[in-house]
């Protein structure tokens, strides 16, 4: 993987921007290849939230050029034996605590290739048993947007933790996916396919015991009414406007949300 003119790596944590924690990774990076271009994807991922964190993750990096290297760190297994990895997929580079945090954006790439971190050269000298974003994944980060193969930070590795994400299921005419993400809007962010709310006059949405309106934005909502659109990701996602879909439902990560399909069945003799 040939490098890019000027590297570009990209940070999300859970650190917060309260303390140094950010910094001293953005440090590191920058003591060590002080032309990288940094971007902040976010720092405000809630604390040890492996699964929101794998989610903005997937939902950022398709917008990102090729050859970017992402520095991803919300570890809540800091300082055990869980791994540390870096990954290629479909031309940008990873590296980030194996713990599911990967799981999203390797699933959906059509090429991969995964080393478990194991050479303490690319690493700082000292590595603190709290602190692996500023003392491994920052310094093996700046050395992967210079182009280095993977095979000179660890052992090629093939399996990697997955989150336990409850799959689509479709039984008779429902179609039952669950809410992945709750965002800062309150907006309910579903595995349900957004393509299907185009034909609004077959498929009605339940979540909750409520049946929800299908809109295609969010004014045509009338006050504290739960909305269904079709979100920016090709998700089905539901919303409140003006407010929070969140609050007002008391929603949860992987409550259920389901399409029910209206439309009459074929009988028999029909065209």
């Amino acid at each position: 993987m040939a490098a890019s003119r000027t590297p570009l790596i990209a940070l999300l944590t859970d650190f917060g921007t309260a303390d140094w924690y950010a910094a001293c990774m953005k440090g590191v990076i920058l003591r060590t290849r002080p032309q990288t271009h940094l971007v902040d994807i976010t720092h405000e991922i809630p604390p040890q939230d492996v699964a929101a964190g794998a989610f903005t993750l997937a939902a950022a990096a398709p917008w990102f050029p090729a050859q970017t290297v992402f520095a991803c760190v919300v570890d809540p297994g800091v300082g055990t034996e869980r791994p540390l990895l870096a990954a290629e997929a479909d031309g940008q580079r990873f590296v980030a605590p194996d713990n599911g945090l990967l799981s999203l954006v390797l699933e959906r790439a059509k090429r991969r290739a995964l080393v478990k971190l194991t050479n303490p050269r690319c690493w700082l000298p000292a590595v603190s048993h709290t602190f692996h974003g500023r003392d491994i994944i920052a310094p093996v980060a700046a050395e992967l947007a210079q182009g280095r193969p993977l095979r000179q930070f660890g052992i090629p590795v093939r399996r990697y933790r997955t989150l336990a994400i409850p799959p689509l299921k479709r039984l008779g005419r429902t179609l039952t996916g669950c809410v992945l993400h709750l965002d800062a809007f309150g907006n309910l962010i579903t595995n349900l396919p957004a393509g299907l709310l185009a034909l609004p006059s077959r498929w009605e949405v339940r979540y909750q015991q409520r049946r929800v309106r299908v809109v295609s934005s969010y004014e045509e909502g009338r006050p504290n009414e739960l909305l269904a659109i079709a979100g920016s990701l090709g998700y089905v996602e539901l919303a409140v406007r003006n407010g929070s879909a969140a609050a007002r439902c008391r929603a949860k990560r992987y409550d259920p949300v389901r399409l029910c399909d209206t439309s009459r069945p074929a009988t028999a003799g029909s065209s």
